[in-house]
């Protein structure tokens, strides 16, 4: 075993390390905080010239690997196991993130309240709450009496040893930056803290097969507080979304090595916890009053779920220099995008109106599935005229103003024969429905086309 000295450039405000000096940290923006520093690491000496010292399970035949059948941990959640791709993997670290006083820390008493009866009670480390806060907690969830193991340590090498030693099915850290380790010179949350307890924990995970839920706050941006090093890392990253005033919350995955990242869960926040939604569109759909002009409805699709929705929209000539584009769950780039097609292509004038744009319910989306109602309500909105209240819409629409297909469109349609809707606005389609459908299907090639829909 041999010690080498190396020279390596540390940020005197977050820690951060480089291999070279530069002048300004990349991590927390700061100039001139950068300084050389001498740290020395030791060589093993594992392997010889010949290789000699490897032993004969490093490599292995992936055809000889057995499957494990108990790979996965139900949580007996259906919307979650769904999101998760199936249950918790063994082994696995999972990154909870939200923001303050979303839920995080209700759904993860709710899921190791699911695993109490397996053998080996789940641990609940609450670096943030007394036990007694955390009994309030329970009692308001009616988990008061549940076979979880709770601890308030917040050093990592205390918790390591505690898991070590007791084996839980799951264990939850509440949260990763309240934790510390002894072998950083910083205060729990410092990016370094944040990087090493992560580390640490990921080796725990895989060394004992015990998967481990660590909770994060976000930032305003929406990201996990700390470096984005923390999602890189872990093998799962939850993010559990809504606004704090509706009753509704988004669990969506944005990493998972085990599954798709594709599925949401909806949720609902009750005085008992967070209970899954078993038909979201009902709840989005059910309130609203679509013979206002400027409203319209559409669909998105997610995993295996189609999630119908409702678009509101509301134009106003505009009392200043620039006109206002505001949206709530669309993309404001996409709407100032369509807001160009609509003023080019069908010559009104929407650089003069201010636009705002809502998603009712909260969701947040992406999807261009949305271009053709959006256009819709922008024109309903800007004529004030409310020609298709009982249609669904959905379509890609280009620079050109064409309507362009969208994935999964017999799905689509399926379901919104469920729902009831009379009338579909839509791509052309070259593969026509197999089955014998009720529902009137408009193919609109262009927005000009749509246009002529509400002349009529």
């Amino acid at each position: 075993m041999s010690t080498k000295i190396q020279t390596i450039f540390t940020c005197a405000k977050c820690d951060t390390q480089f291999p070279a000096w530069q002048g300004r940290c990349n991590e927390c923006g700061n100039w001139g905080t950068i300084s050389p520093a001498s740290v020395a690491r030791e060589r093993t000496g594992r392997t010889g010239a010949d290789g000699a010292n490897i032993s004969d399970n490093v490599v292995m035949s992936l055809a000889a690997i057995a499957p494990d059948e108990k790979l996965r941990i139900s949580t007996h959640i259906t919307e979650l196991d769904m999101v998760l791709g199936g249950g918790i993997v063994q082994g696995s670290l999972i990154l909870l993130g939200g923001d303050p006083g979303i839920g995080k820390s209700t759904l993860a008493l709710q899921i190791l309240h699911s695993l109490q009866d397996r053998s080996n009670s789940p641990l609940y480390v609450s670096a943030e709450e007394s036990a007694t806060q955390v009994k309030l907690r329970a009692e308001r969830l009616d988990l008061a009496q549940s076979n979880i193991q709770i601890s308030t340590e917040n050093e990592l090498e205390t918790i390591i040893a505690i898991i070590e030693k007791w084996k839980p099915a799951l264990v939850v850290i509440d949260s990763i930056q309240t934790i510390a380790s002894n072998e950083v010179a910083a205060e729990p949350g410092n990016i370094s803290q944040v990087k090493v307890c992560t580390t640490k924990l990921l080796g725990l995970a895989k060394k004992q097969n015990i998967p481990i839920i660590i909770t994060g706050h976000v930032t305003k941006e929406g990201f996990v507080a700390g470096p984005k090093f923390l999602e890189h890392i872990v093998d799962v990253v939850l993010y559990l979304e809504g606004e704090k005033e509706t009753h509704f919350r988004i669990l969506r995955s944005n990493k998972n090595r085990f599954g798709s990242t594709n599925e949401i869960a909806i949720f609902e926040m009750s005085g008992t916890g967070l209970i899954p939604v078993k038909n979201p569109s009902s709840y989005f759909l059910e309130h609203g009053d679509a013979s206002v002009p400027g409203t319209t409805r559409s669909c998105i699709v997610q995993g295996n779920k189609v999630f119908f929705l409702e678009i509101q929209a509301l134009v106003t000539k505009t009392h200043f220099g620039n006109a206002v584009r505001k949206t709530t769950g669309f993309d404001l780039n996409r709407l100032s995008l369509l807001s160009a097609v609509i003023s080019n292509r069908l010559r009104v004038p929407l650089e003069n109106y201010d636009i705002y744009l809502n998603i009712v319910g909260g969701l947040k989306t992406k999807e261009t599935a949305l271009d053709l109602a959006v256009v819709y309500a922008l024109l309903s909105a800007y004529h004030d005229v409310q020609k298709l209240p009982s249609a669904l819409l959905f379509g890609e629409v280009g620079l050109g103003g064409e309507v362009r297909g969208v994935s999964h469109a017999e799905k689509r349609i399926k379901e919104a024969e469920k729902l009831g809707f009379q009338e579909i606005l839509m791509p052309r389609i070259s593969k026509k429905p197999a089955w014998k459908h009720t529902v009137t299907l408009r193919e609109i090639r262009h927005i000009h086309e749509m246009v002529a829909l509400m002349k009529q």
